[in-house]
């Protein structure tokens, strides 16, 4: 059950991303996100880079920007990697 989970989801990425790429001029940087990345990541190489934490330094600059009020590239975080 669990691996039909797993399975599923990487056909469900592999297909979008095919999509998605079949459409663009240039091949795009896919970047997995999110807790669970690496379940999906052992699986395909779809992904050119993982970043579990990319929404939270994402959400993070936005805070930052609303906070300061001027537009300022805060350093990311130490473990962000792309």
């Amino acid at each position: 059950m669990q691996s039909g989970l797993v399975f599923g989801y990487v056909g469900l990425i592999e297909g979008i991303v095919g999509r998605i790429q079949a459409e663009l001029p240039s091949k795009a940087t896919v970047i997995a996100t999110g807790g669970y990345v690496e379940l999906l990541a052992d699986e395909t190489k779809i992904f050119d880079a993982i970043n579990q934490d990319l929404t939270l330094y994402g959400l993070h600059l936005i805070y930052y920007m609303n906070r300061s009020g001027t537009y300022v590239i805060a350093q990311p975080p130490r473990r962000l990697c792309l």
